[in-house]
């Protein structure tokens, strides 16, 4: 809400205004009674009664009647405020691996799936005027959420995601970057990005990610891969135990796929290093925003005329009836 006095030079009158009220408050305190009662003053033990107090405040009323008159003719007006935002925005899917190597215990005391899916929520959640899509990859590929502005329905849908049993260990990480490209391919946004996030080395699927990223670079996508989990041997839970395993992840491939689009490739190894890499892509794909704020006034002048007149009437009906004065 927003407030403001069309015409505030009217608030010049305060000062008049508030001697006249000086005045009659100062005439009601020393007495102008014009009939004289001899042996009054014997009364002044006696207790007033509520209409004695009540007459005390009739050149307020008047003097605050005078006020709210001077306040109506400044126009004080209240506003609402309507925003028009316009959005040259950015259109980005993220392909996400849920290959069972996803589980791998190496972000404690999260694995990397876990991670991945609260480092994506921060970053959905960050860019409420984009629209974001999700994809899923292990031994096939599927969308999981089409682009779109509805964040609260992809976050729903991320938090739902879950690991490919180990039984279907693979990776069809060209399988994922082609739906994800496939998703922006008729997008009009001004920039198209698709993010990648692998842990392994592609191993299955009918299309490879050299292919997928040629098709990227034609359509004018531009992809960034993030390289998931540490070197060497890593937990991973099996069977209702842990073993050891050593993962594969080709870098290669990532670096290429990404510089190929004009990309960027980032390695993960912990839960810090997965945040700092979502935020140096929020920082390079920023959306521009305009918008165009539209204040519509309501005037308040009848509600403070209207308070004021019902202020003089009030005060002189008492001053006529219950609380007039002789003569």
């Amino acid at each position: 809400m927003i407030f403001r006095l069309a015409t505030p030079w009217m608030l010049l009158l305060t000062g008049p205004a508030l001697a006249l009220t000086w005045m009659l408050i100062r005439r009601r305190r020393t007495g102008d009674a014009r009939l004289v009662l001899p042996a009054a003053g014997e009364l002044g033990s006696v207790g007033g009664s509520v209409w004695v107090h009540l007459e005390a405040l009739l050149p307020w009323m008047r003097g605050v009647a005078l006020i709210l008159m001077v306040l109506a003719l400044a126009r004080p007006q209240a506003g609402t405020s309507t925003e028009t935002v316009t959005t040259h925005g950015v259109d980005i899917v993220i392909a996400m691996d849920v290959s069972y190597s996803m589980m791998a215990q190496d972000f404690e005391p999260l694995n990397r799936l876990e991670v991945a899916r609260a480092t994506v929520a921060e970053f959905i959640e960050g860019r409420p005027t984009d629209r974001i899509g999700l994809v899923i990859f292990g031994s096939l590929a599927a969308t999981r959420g089409p682009l779109t502005l509805d964040h609260d329905m992809l976050l729903q849908l991320l938090q739902e995601i879950q690991a490919e049993p180990p039984e279907q260990s693979s990776t069809a990480m060209g399988m994922g970057l082609a739906t994800a490209v496939n998703r922006l391919r008729h997008s009009d946004a001004r920039s198209r990005v698709a993010v990648l996030i692998t842990d392994g080395r592609n191993n299955a699927g009918q299309i490879g990610p050299q292919a997928a990223a040629e098709a990227a670079r034609a359509l004018g996508i531009r992809v960034y891969t993030i390289g998931v989990g540490t070197e060497g041997d890593v937990p991973i839970p099996y069977r209702g135990a842990i073993r050891l395993t050593r993962m594969d992840l080709d870098e290669e491939l990532l670096r290429s796929v990404a510089a190929a689009t004009d990309g960027r490739y980032f390695r993960v190894t912990d839960a810090g290093g997965m945040r700092e890499t979502f935020q140096v892509i929020d920082g390079l794909e920023k959306t521009r925003i305009e918008s165009t704020v539209r204040v519509q006034y309501a005037e308040l002048f009848p509600a403070f005329w209207g308070a004021a007149a019902m202020l003089l009437l009030l005060e002189w009906m008492l001053a006529n009836t219950r609380l007039r004065r002789i003569p």
